[in-house]
């Protein structure tokens, strides 16, 4: 359980895995992840989540997670911009307050650079985010709705896709004019990461 992807040092290995355990430590008491991805934990949700880190301008100051959950891919990138980007802020927007009392848990446990609003993601101010992500959030259309609330003017969207991205991008560009790249996903085959740029309205 220690490759990712990214050359990391192994203290940042470690918090990762003192993330499972608290991972694990809670799902059984709320929904975090489904039980039926616990056994594939690492590559599912761990490695799934850092490679959305290497895509992201070397710049950017503020990192904003939409729809966090269980931390993915918000908290992964909060424990390698510890390392990598430590001028790096993560703000995670979670709604649910029980699963924001825990992303809250990591954080301090860890002592991780990010902080929580607990909000929908829509009712809140823009939080001109240099680098925005969502992961298994909502369709493209949508994202690009909260996108163009909350990613500042320059900044990109970062948006993990399955097997049906090419549909999504279809339908999408019947309410907006976007420039996009596609990079192939390590864990899935025909799943990708699109990164967004320029945003506006047909």
């Amino acid at each position: 359980m220690t490759d990712i992807g990214l050359t990391v040092s192994r203290e940042t290995i470690s918090q990762l895995e003192a993330y499972v355990a608290l991972l694990e430590k809670w799902n059984t008491r709320i929904n975090l992840v489904a039980r039926s991805t616990l056994g594939q934990i690492w590559d599912r949700h761990f490695v799934d989540s850092a490679q959305v880190f290497a895509y992201a301008p070397e710049d950017a100051r503020h990192w904003v997670d939409l729809g966090s959950g269980g931390g993915f891919p918000g908290l992964v990138v909060a424990v390698l911009a510890k390392e990598l980007r430590p001028e790096m802020l993560v703000t995670l927007v979670e709604s649910d307050t029980r699963k924001a009392t825990f992303l809250r848990t990591v954080i301090r446990e860890l002592k991780l650079p990010a902080k929580v609003i607990d909000a929908r993601i829509e009712g809140i101010e823009s939080l001109q985010a240099d680098v925005l992500s969502a992961r298994a959030l909502a369709d493209l259309k949508q994202l690009l709705d909260f996108a163009d609330l909350h990613r500042k003017s320059g900044g990109v969207a970062l948006f993990p896709k399955g097997a049906t991205w090419k549909k999504e991008v279809q339908e999408a560009q019947q309410s907006w004019r976007f420039d996009y790249e596609r990079f192939t996903s390590k864990t899935e085959a025909e799943a990708v990461i699109l990164r967004i740029g320029e945003i506006e309205h047909v």
